[in-house]
């Protein structure tokens, strides 16, 4: 079997397709700083917007990342199979029981062969998603990850804080910071002398302060004037239109079958990932039958940013 931090020629194919979704999501994504190249490296960010906030640490970097997810998503083979190819680990949580956390031990050791193999490893050590500003308290799992590197190679924790204007908001801002790398080898050789559940908490505050630090207490909306809405408003309907087929498919699973609101953007996201190429070729085909082939052209155009148009300013008529 393919080791996970392998690379993959369709992983990376699909990788530019997946990151530029993830980029059109927003009407703004930033990132700021970068993680060591030449030393393990552990990801650490907060975890606010489920799936998205995996996707904006992955489109941060062009070389392949691999992360850790809750493992009841992997109960299904097939799922198991699609998650392993886009390179996601499954991680027990303490809650899942403590039989099924004994599976954890074989996931660390396919992450300790990532990061042998200079991959980095993103986690979220909250352990659970929460659309807040406040830091929610750090899980063990990823000092016994850190330490366990440490006595193996040199390695570094970075934290990271992703800061969205809204949680709930389809294309609004994110903005990504890469904070200073928490040297794990230092750090157990100046705490040396205490004993272990002392270190591994001092780990765990130390990590939590690097992180807070990099929370935006508020991230601004953007915002449109009056008078440019109501010049939008044309094109804006023309927009809803072509994008029709996808804006209405995530909006009807996001009302009916998605109950935590943290998920929908990951709705919407998908719903652009699968439903773009799909509704391109139909419009093609409609268009390049019904009407001349430049006038075809001229529609097709307007289809490609036609999605995020809808939401941005579907935002900005109803401030919601």
């Amino acid at each position: 079997m393919r080791k996970i931090w392998e690379r993959d020629r369709l992983y990376t194919l699909l990788r530019y397709y997946v990151d530029h979704c993830t980029r059109a999501s927003y009407h703004r994504l930033t990132v700021r700083g970068a993680i060591p190249e030449e030393e393990a490296v552990l990801i650490c960010p907060n975890h606010t917007n489920t799936l998205m906030d995996a996707l904006v640490v992955l489109q941060s970097r062009h070389a392949p990342t691999v992360f850790g997810a809750r493992a009841d998503i992997f109960n299904q083979p097939a799922v198991a199979k699609i998650m392993r190819f886009l390179k996601i680990l499954p991680m027990v949580r303490r809650r899942d029981g403590i039989r099924n956390v004994l599976r954890n031990y074989e996931t660390m050791d396919e992450v300790q062969d990532v990061l042998a193999n200079n991959t980095p490893f993103c986690m979220f050590p909250e352990g659970r998603h929460n659309p807040g500003r406040e830091l929610q308290p750090l899980q063990k799992g990823i000092a016994r990850m850190a330490f366990q590197s440490a006595a193996e190679r040199p390695t570094q924790v970075v934290p990271v804080g992703i800061n969205y204007s809204d949680f709930f908001r389809f294309r609004g801002t994110c903005d990504l910071v890469y904070g200073e790398p928490m040297d794990v080898n230092a750090f157990l050789a100046a705490h040396a002398d205490q004993l272990e559940g002392a270190r591994y908490q001092a780990f765990l505050d130390e990590l939590a302060t690097r992180m807070s630090a990099l929370i935006a207490p508020d991230v601004p909306s953007p915002q449109r004037p009056l008078w440019l809405r109501v010049l939008l408003f044309p094109l804006w309907l023309v927009a809803a239109v072509l994008s029709f087929p996808m804006w209405f498919t995530a909006e009807w699973l996001c009302k009916h079958n998605v109950k935590d609101h943290a998920f929908h953007n990951t709705v919407r996201f998908g719903c652009l990932l699968v439903g773009a190429p799909i509704t391109f070729i139909i419009w093609a085909v409609v268009f390049f039958l019904l009407l001349p082939w430049w006038k075809a052209l001229i529609l097709l155009a307007l289809f490609l940013p036609s999605y995020g148009f809808f939401y941005d300013v579907l935002y900005s008529y109803t401030n919601k």
